[in-house]
Order: structure tokens, then sequence, then C-alpha cells
């Protein structure tokens, strides 16, 4: 039954190849055998970390979003350098550049799709025990401020929208759910 939904690509055009992003325009062969066109983002992917603080507190990172046009407030994250790069190694990696902690355990929490829309992203979710903190040693074009938020807080924040980015929530509400 679900296979009558089912598109077939039938041909992709390269639009634009960036550092970060590849946008594709492909042509597809849709159930009903009509043909459609499907411009879509090509991305690496990427992993984040929630750092849970033995008190209950996170560490989230503020940064300025050109996109939106906003200051964010977000767990600590960052794109997979290589396609093949074990995904936790990139969230050790981000959860030490961008708040300078280590941690003992790293616990995979889920990976999510984030616009299925139009992009063929996934992030993959972990949440890091044991903390230690160490210097922050962020990227040359990464301006980050580390905060420290008790979970209950950052729970209140997702509901009350101060909190809008997605990696962020799933990953806030997973550790809520899980501290509960």
């Amino acid at each position: 039954m679900d296979e009558a939904l089912i598109e077939t690509g039938i041909g992709s055009e390269k639009i634009f190849d960036g550092t970060l992003l590849h946008v594709c325009r492909d042509t597809v062969k849709l159930p009903n055998g009509n043909t459609a066109i499907r411009e879509w983002i090509k991305h690496p992917g990427a992993s984040s970390v929630i750092p849970l603080l033995e008190d209950g507190t996170i560490i989230l990172v503020k940064q300025y979003r050109y996109p939106v046009g906003k200051i964010t407030l977000e767990v600590p994250a960052g794109k997979l350098d290589a396609p093949d790069e074990d995904p936790l190694v990139c969230a050790e990696r981000e959860l030490s550049e961008e708040t300078g902690y280590t941690a003992d355990k790293m616990e995979k929490l889920t990976t999510i799709a984030t616009t299925v829309g139009f992009s063929n992203e996934y992030i993959h979710l972990y949440l890091a025990t044991g903390l230690h903190s160490g210097k922050q040693h962020t990227d040359a074009d990464e301006f980050i401020n580390v905060v420290k938020v008790p979970l209950k807080e950052a729970v209140a924040m997702v509901n009350d929208g101060r909190i809008i980015d997605a990696k962020s929530v799933v990953s806030i509400l997973m550790a809520a759910s899980r501290q509960a």
C-alpha cells in the first residue's frame, strides 16, 4: 500500500555546489506516472550534544544565526567532517570546541531528519554526562557564549518559544523525559 507513495528519480541537475550545501533539482516520476520537479539540499549530516551536569543544569550555546536574524540558544552541534565520520566523534569534538567540556559518557538519544521537505540532513543527538570543564576552542568564524540553564527551565523555554532550534527542542525534551 505505501509503495504507491514512492517517487522515482529520473534525472538530476546540480544547481549550486557550495562549501556546506549542495542544491539539486531532480525530476521525479510520481506514483500516478506524471513527472514533477523536486529541489532539495544535500547536506553531509551533523551531530549535537546536550551536556547535563550532575545538578540538573544543561550547557547551551548562544550564537547569532544569520538565516533567521536572531541570537539563538542551542545545544552544541556541528556538521560531520566527512560523510563516513562517526557521529559520536563529531559530537565529542563539538562539545569540546563549543563549550570546552569533555564527557565520561555519551549516550545516543536519537537521529532526526531536520527538514524532510527540502533537505536530506540528519542530526545525531547525544546526551553527555560525567562532564569535565576545559577551555572553549571555537572555529575562527564562530562566536559563541556558553550558558548554563537548569533543565526544567530549558523545558519552559521550549514551551514558551524562547528556544526555537529544532535539534535543541528535541534534545531538551528527550533529556527531560529521562530525568522524570
